[in-house]
């Protein structure tokens, strides 16, 4: 499949999904809270329902996995080969807080590979995306569209972290790293900042999803960058568990 003939019309799908969630993040929006008490609101419900659908129109032989309709059983999901992940909202928490710093994720996994991805920050007007070998980009606030690449580290390690999920584990490993500096970002932005330039290493010694990190991994690789488990493995997507293993997402300085 030729990724590029279709990222436009995923990049729209993403856009009009990005076009609702903000009209409900800008209202008096209720909370409500999942079994494993995350939380989920109707902008969640929403988004997922947009890009579902716009995706099934664009391209109808390929299966979705959405982590608002995960419950898609391990023995089809194991065949396959090639399908759609997508996080309708990465960052509910910033959304309920209304700190700006969610996003909406659409991922294409092949051969347990992150080959193309998009992410959109609707609340800062920003949107990001990127093919595996043929470059990243992103939409700024004032609509100028950019190609992004990450670069290499200055003397002093710009570390990104996680406002609402950093562990002891993930501050002993950040330590470990010497002269740093801590650039603070939400959701999936966190591997965005690094394939634009504007940070080093993310570190995530705690529990995240495939859906999570699958297309911002994509645009990070996309822009010459890399994720690997503590171990040196990659990190791989349509396993039977969705839970990722702890990652260290980085410029190929790195690894």
């Amino acid at each position: 499949m030729y990724y590029n003939s279709i990222l436009p019309e995923v990049i729209r799908i993403a856009d009009e999904a990005s076009e609702k969630v903000l009209h409900i993040y800008q209202s008096d929006f209720k909370v409500s809270y999942k079994e494993d008490q995350s939380p989920i609101t109707a902008a969640d419900t929403a988004s997922h329902e947009i890009i579902v659908k716009g995706l099934r129109n664009l391209t109808r032989d390929i299966p979705i996995l959405s982590e608002e309709g995960a419950e898609i059983p391990w023995e089809e999901r194991k065949h396959w080969r090639r399908f759609w992940l997508i996080d309708p909202i990465d960052g509910t928490k910033d959304f309920t807080q209304r700190t700006g710093e969610f996003t909406l994720n659409i991922a294409m996994i092949e051969d347990g590979e992150p080959v193309m991805g998009v992410v959109t920050a609707p609340a800062l007007k920003e949107a990001f995306w990127g093919i595996k070998g043929e470059g990243a980009s992103m939409r700024d606030r004032t609509g100028r569209i950019h190609r992004i690449r990450v670069v290499e580290p200055r003397e002093t390690l710009r570390v990104v972290a996680s406002k609402n999920h950093l562990n002891e584990e993930t501050r002993t490993f950040i330590d470990s790293l010497g002269d740093h500096e801590t650039v603070q970002a939400g959701s999936s932005l966190k591997f965005c900042r690094i394939a634009e330039g504007h940070a080093d290493i993310y570190p995530r010694m705690g529990p995240t999803s495939e859906w999570d990190t699958a297309a911002a991994h994509a645009i990070l690789l996309a822009a010459g960058g890399n994720v690997q488990t503590p171990q040196g493995e990659p990190l791989k997507y349509g396993k039977e568990d969705v839970l990722n293993p702890h990652f260290i997402a980085a410029g190929s300085w790195y690894f």
